[in-house]
């Protein structure tokens, strides 16, 4: 596969500076570096490029061959560009461009330190996971917003030794594989030069020490399980399918590690009565023969209660009537969606002797006759059969 220009991966012109090839870098690093992209191989590709193009950038000889051989001129051989043997040795390679050894510094402060050198983890532990848990919502909380009380199982930090697994400040030992170090170096020769490996040390996770003697309430893991109440608030106008992160409310690490995020996601309990369309609510009214065609007030139901609405004389079954501002409270807005009414209009189907002679008294009224033929050509039918 044919490789990309390295001054077109930094984004920089062929006379750019060693500031300017640095600043770029460091901003496009940030920008695909795996802990901010989790499991996106192409933002880890992007990275690897971007590595590849600094390394050979920032050094002005290899510089210098690149723009008068291009990639043939650093590929291989000593002094050239012979690939990265892990994210690791893309880390140690280029931590002075991040401000530190291993590239601790500026990772750390901007991704939590997940990619920084072992030794900066000492005692840090390992990172709890992530919990999820399901909240179902009433029309009626949607619209206004809700705090919510929730209960939850999870590993809590162990407040007997602080999270820390071990039975005081002298419960710890040095890790006798890693010396301490946190991390295991692996040397290895070629015909290409001399690379070092470097990787965590599984003994000690990456913390140069081991427990010697563990805590009793936690045996040495510094969290225990335990019921935790936590509240949420829950804005207006949210949809079926978001969800609210809680950073820091998941299983809290093992000794002492970051606990994980806590994300709730968000279920539409099904009304009764109305239905959701985005932030407006429709409501269908059965409405009688007569109050549909002489009109009048009728209460209706509302997400916030019972609400008057003025029928006019002569409204037409299918009709749809607007309340204002009756709908869901919008999504970090003051603003308000509508109640949409649409109009039923109730015919009987059981008639007295009365009620059938006053219909056809009234049946010989032209009000109570249809328009006439004339009215329908002009309808529905023709504009739809004309086009």
């Amino acid at each position: 596969m044919t490789k990309r220009d390295y001054y077109e991966i930094l984004s920089v012109e062929r006379t750019a500076s060693g500031e300017e090839i640095k600043k770029s870098y460091r901003k496009l690093a940030m920008q695909y570096h795996p802990d901010r992209n989790p499991g996106d191989k192409e933002a880890e590709d992007k990275f690897k490029e971007c590595a590849e193009a600094y390394e050979i950038l920032s050094d002005p000889q290899k510089r210098q061959r690149y723009d008068q051989f291009g990639h043939q001129g650093v590929s291989g051989g000593p002094g050239g560009f012979s690939g990265f043997t892990d994210m690791n040795d893309i880390f140690s390679h280029f931590g002075d461009i991040f401000g530190g050894g291993g590239g601790g510094s500026i990772f750390e402060e901007f991704f939590g330190g997940g990619r920084g050198s072992s030794r900066r983890r000492q005692g840090n532990g390992t990172r709890g996971s992530d919990l999820k848990i399901n909240i179902k919502l009433t029309l009626e909380e949607i619209a206004e917003g809700v705090e919510k009380t929730i209960k939850i199982k999870r590993h809590n930090r162990c407040e007997t030794c602080n999270g820390s697994g071990a039975k005081g400040s002298s419960g710890y030992a040095t890790c006798t594989n890693c010396n301490g170090s946190g991390e295991i170096r692996q040397v290895s020769r070629s015909i290409f030069g001399q690379f070092v490996n470097v990787t965590m040390c599984t003994t000690c996770n990456g913390e140069g020490r081991v427990i010697k003697d563990r805590c009793h309430e936690c045996h040495g893991e510094g969290r225990v399980k335990a019921e935790s109440e936590i509240k949420v608030n829950i804005p207006s106008g949210v949809s079926e399918g978001n969800y609210i992160p809680l950073e820091g409310q998941g299983n809290a690490g093992l000794r002492g590690g970051p606990a994980g995020d806590l994300y709730i996601h968000l279920e539409e309990e099904e009304h009764e009565i109305f239905i959701r369309q985005e932030d407006d609510i429709y409501y269908e009214l059965e409405l009688s023969f007569t109050d549909a065609a002489l009109g009048a007030d009728v209460i209706v139901p509302t997400l916030k209660g019972k609400a008057r609405l003025k029928i006019d004389s002569g409204t037409q079954p299918g009709t749809i009537l607007k309340m204002s501002g009756k709908g869901i409270k919008k999504l970090h807005s003051d603003r308000r969606g509508d109640q949409l009414v649409k109009v039923n209009v109730h015919i009987p189907t059981k008639l007295s002797g009365k009620e059938k002679d006053l219909l056809r008294e009234l049946a010989k009224s032209d009000n109570f006759k249809p328009n006439g033929k004339k009215k329908q050509e002009k309808g529905f039918f023709k504009k739809v059969f004309s086009d």
